[in-house]
């Protein structure tokens, strides 16, 4: 069996190596067939990706790991910021050539290995994301209209946002307008921040006597995989890259973007684990007192995740049909199109059996962070520099820090996949 298998995955690799070339030898005019973006298109980019349904975890993650969550979320920026910097180093790592892709760059550090590990990792984003959003939205839509004509269940909500959202899956052939629908994301996410910000003072002021921690070494591990997902963007560090017409801006447009989103998160989890304590819950509106604000704050949000989720479930798709070759060159403008339809709707399918058979928000976000996102911020991209460029020619310092990073990756990925498939595993015996 294994010799049976080798073949195909070589052939996969091989595909894959191919495609750089070709890519290679197509963007040989205008530097690497760049874009025309500019720094502020760049940031914007970083900005809308990365700032998300995270943010509304980070409180809870206060409350797994205690006052120790602000020196993670600050180890989580510097490393999240050098990862994406080493990141696109690793795509120009040959001169006068660039790796086109997260996948790529697996490839030419590792080979077969690096392919494998980089495609999971970057599917497991893909898939696994929209999977917790409409999990979410589902319990969103269940919570506005409970009490009302429309109260329905978590299973029937699930199946109801996964035949809405087929519709701009089978529509949408590629992904031109991902940066508007991603701006409407970001200015939802800083409403639902807002509305955290002022809201958690005043429920304070009504219930002062909470329980905070200083330290929670148990739960290291559940934040830091919470944190990791909040920072979780790097498969799309490369297109935002090639799409800037000066390519030094990314460094600074990077920055920018993650300072912007690192200000989100301690404008959300500091105020509201002072608040709520012990007791901040995730997604964290759900501790806010009922109201015109918590209401407020999941309608916002409820409109994040239904724009997102079609943005994960057509890059998924997209990657499956070049994966499989499903194009108009082998299979002509008809066969194309049905086989997209099949790989879509099939895709929206096990999302939508996946929410309804794991319909926990905070553990199933703990999941995909530990798992995926660990992986793709903390380290991959660290390996594959190190391996691309070489260990000698660093200083110690740098070498200290990759260490530091790739130690809290392991972490998070050991650990906080342990954890959170025990936490998930005590939800389902909970829900018996």
């Amino acid at each position: 069996m294994e010799t049976e298998k080798a073949p195909s995955i070589r052939s996969k690799v091989e595909h894959e190596v191919d495609y750089q070339e070709d890519a290679r030898s197509e963007s040989s005019i205008n530097e690497f067939g760049r874009g025309n973006g500019s720094f502020l298109t760049a940031y914007f980019n970083v900005t809308c990706v990365v700032a998300g349904t995270g943010t509304l975890g980070l409180p809870h993650a206060f409350a797994q790991g205690g006052w120790l969550g602000i020196l993670i979320l600050m180890l989580s920026y510097g490393m999240a910021v050098y990862s994406g910097i080493v990141l696109i180093r690793c795509l120009y790592h040959k001169p006068g050539h660039r790796i086109h892709d997260y996948k790529g760059m697996g490839t030419a550090a590792f080979g077969v290995t690096g392919y494998i590990i980089a495609t999971a990792l970057h599917w497991l984003n893909l898939f696994g994301c929209p999977a917790l959003y409409i999990v979410l939205a589902a319990g969103n839509f269940r919570t506005l209209l409970k009490g009302t004509s429309g109260e329905l269940t978590q299973t029937t909500w699930t199946c109801i946002i996964g035949c809405i959202l087929l519709i701009p899956s089978l529509l949408l052939k590629t992904l031109r307008e991902v940066t508007i629908i991603s701006s409407v994301g970001a200015v939802c996410t800083m409403i639902a921040v807002f509305i955290v910000l002022i809201e958690s003072p005043i429920y304070h002021n009504s219930h002062p006597d909470v329980v905070r921690d200083g330290v929670i070494w148990e739960g290291f591990p559940s934040a830091l995989a919470t944190i990791a997902f909040s920072y979780g963007g790097n498969n799309t560090y490369p297109h935002v890259e090639h799409a800037l017409k000066k390519p030094h801006h990314w460094a600074y447009a990077l920055i920018a973007g993650l300072s912007t989103c690192t200000g989100l998160y301690f404008l959300t989890s500091i105020p509201a684990y002072y608040s709520f304590g012990r007791g901040a819950q995730s997604p964290i509106y759900n501790s806010l007192p009922a109201g015109a604000g918590q209401t407020i704050a999941i309608i916002v949000m409820t409109i994040h995740v239904i724009l997102a989720i079609p943005i994960y479930t057509t890059s998924f798709s997209l990657e499956f049909e070049k994966w499989t070759r499903a194009d108009e060159d082998r299979l002509g403008k008809f066969g194309a199109w049905v086989a997209r339809a099949v790989i879509r709707t099939a895709t929206m399918a096990i999302l939508v059996i996946l929410a309804i058979f794991i319909p926990f928000f905070d553990d199933f976000m703990g999941l995909i962070g530990a798992l995926a996102n660990c992986g793709l911020v903390f380290l991959l991209p660290i390996l594959c520099y190190l391996k691309l460029t070489g260990v000698r020619n660093k200083p110690w310092y740098e070498l200290a820090f990759c260490a530091l990073t790739l130690l809290l990756g392991i972490v998070g990925v050991v650990f906080g996949s342990k954890e959170a498939i025990e936490n998930l595993r005590d939800d389902f015996n909970r829900s018996k």
